[in-house]
């Protein structure tokens, strides 16, 4: 990837995150840990990898993008707020009354959610379903399935995953965020999840691993995925939970904070850093 590329996918992520905290403020509480974690994945997506029309959501030709971890919801919202799918100032009517921004995505609301998502481990059996028709179209287009770590304590999950890999339906691309923190606490500490990707070949998937903070390494496991063609295929993105808000990776409320004055104070310092490297490199 040449820096250029680099460089946008990097600007990229800062709006993302910038406009998702700035939302996450306002609101003065919200899902952070989740929504920083897939923000340099989103900015991969849309920026390069995924097929779409923000001023035509619906269109037939678009990739799926299926956010089974529903609580990620600010980090999507703040991604499609900056590829044009609604204005900007929508992003501060999160989680208020008759909103089109609630705390789970719901495709009814929002101008370009492919899924109703939230309730944990439904999303990869949405996926599989999407994926086995664009199978049966003969289509090129792909579905994004983006799971939890935490999620994966659902059987449903494992379910739809021996579906995939039985069907071998490589149309779905399976990315695990695997951030090593769930709503309670540490992976290991809840229920330990072992190795996910000696799992995930177990089932029957090609796996790929991914540095979830770096975009060039996702870029490229989401090139390798595309190409494969004879299995189904898993990505593992390592990942920190609050990723890109230091101020959170050690707390244990991470998953879904209220903010007081330390946190506000914590934010701002982020926030100012992600304006000036836009400013620097070109604005928003």
């Amino acid at each position: 990837m040449d820096k250029a590329e680099l460089l946008k996918l990097k600007k990229g992520s800062a709006k993302i995150r910038l406009e998702a905290l700035k939302m996450l403020k306002w609101r003065r509480y919200g899902h952070l840990g989740g929504a920083m974690s897939i923000v340099e994945l989103m900015s991969v997506l849309y920026n390069k990898q995924l097929k779409y029309d923000a001023t035509n959501p619906q269109w037939a030709e678009r990739d799926y993008v299926v956010l089974s971890k529903g609580h990620a919801g600010p980090g999507l919202y703040a991604t499609l707020a900056v590829h044009g799918f609604f204005d900007k100032e929508m992003l501060f009517t999160l989680n208020e009354g008759g909103t089109r921004l609630p705390s789970h995505p719901d495709r009814t609301k929002t101008p370009g959610v492919d899924a109703t998502t939230g309730s944990l481990g439904q999303g990869t059996s949405v996926a599989a379903g999407l994926g086995y028709t664009l199978r049966m179209e003969k289509s090129s287009q792909k579905v994004y399935l983006i799971v939890g770590d935490g999620e994966l304590n659902e059987g449903q999950c494992w379910e739809a995953f021996q579906f995939i890999a039985h069907n071998k339906l490589n149309e779905v691309i399976v990315i695990i965020d695997y951030n090593k923190k769930q709503l309670d606490g540490k992976l290991e500490d809840i229920i330990n999840p072992f190795d996910i990707q000696k799992k995930m070949e177990a089932f029957g998937f090609r796996t790929i691993r991914a540095n979830g903070q770096d975009e060039e390494s996702i870029s490229d496991a989401i090139d390798e995925a595309k190409a494969v063609k004879d299995s189904a295929v898993c990505i593992v993105m390592d990942t920190v939970k609050a990723q890109g808000v230091p101020y959170y990776y050690d707390r244990s409320d991470s998953h879904s904070p209220k903010f007081g004055a330390e946190a506000d104070a914590a934010l701002d310092s982020v926030m100012a850093e992600l304006e000036a490297f836009i400013d620097e490199n070109g604005g928003m």
